[in-house]
């Protein structure tokens, strides 16, 4: 993740939170819970609020949350009651403990070749079967946009851009509107991929 980047995110921590935590984000998060195991353990990659993560713990999921702003990870500390993981992209480095890993609209922070090698690195991360939700702005656009670094993705140029990363499988993809107020012009890429 760029520096400008982590630096919105400690400007921004609060109204960050305060603008995603009480959103309602539970049908894609059903998508992704239905593919795991019951009791699975789960990493919130780019966990932000930990929204996601405190959805997960409620649902029965072993969560392990992780960020690389700690002042998100602070915050996101408080909405879930875990120890939430200062932890950027590249550090990354789990091997085959986790059946899913959610990085929602937080990997699209990377440039192109650091997101090559954060996707191998979350591949080694699953297990065998395991499952990954991700998320990206909708177009071809890379660069800074409202203070923070992008990389965006059509399903097409993703399934190329894939095929270079990693040997993980998209399961199911869809486009869907930003679920956040005022928002619901912009264009999201979700992708549900199994490591096989």
């Amino acid at each position: 993740m760029t520096d400008a980047t982590l630096e919105y995110y400690r400007a921004n921590s609060e109204a960050f939170s305060e603008g995603t935590f009480k959103v309602d984000f539970s049908q894609t998060q059903e998508k992704f819970l239905k593919l795991l195991p019951k009791n699975a353990a789960v990493l919130d990659l780019g966990c932000g609020s930990g929204r996601d993560s405190l959805s997960f713990l409620r649902r029965g999921f072993r969560v392990t949350a992780a960020d690389g702003s700690p002042e998100m990870c602070r915050i996101a500390a408080q909405n879930t009651g875990l120890p939430v993981k200062t932890l950027l992209f590249e550090d990354l480095d789990f091997k085959e403990e986790f059946d899913g890993i959610w990085a929602c609209a937080s990997i699209l922070h990377l440039p192109r070749e650091p997101l090559k090698t954060a996707l191998s690195k979350i591949e080694r991360a699953l297990v065998s079967g395991g499952i990954l939700y991700t998320s990206f702005k909708y177009g071809e656009f890379s660069g800074m946009r409202n203070g923070r670094f992008f990389t965006d993705f059509t399903y097409e140029s993703f399934r190329e851009f894939l095929r270079e990363a990693c040997n993980l499988r998209i399961c199911e993809y869809w486009i869907s509107r930003d679920v956040r107020p005022g928002r619901d012009e912009e264009k999201w890429l979700n992708l549900l991929m199994r490591k096989e």
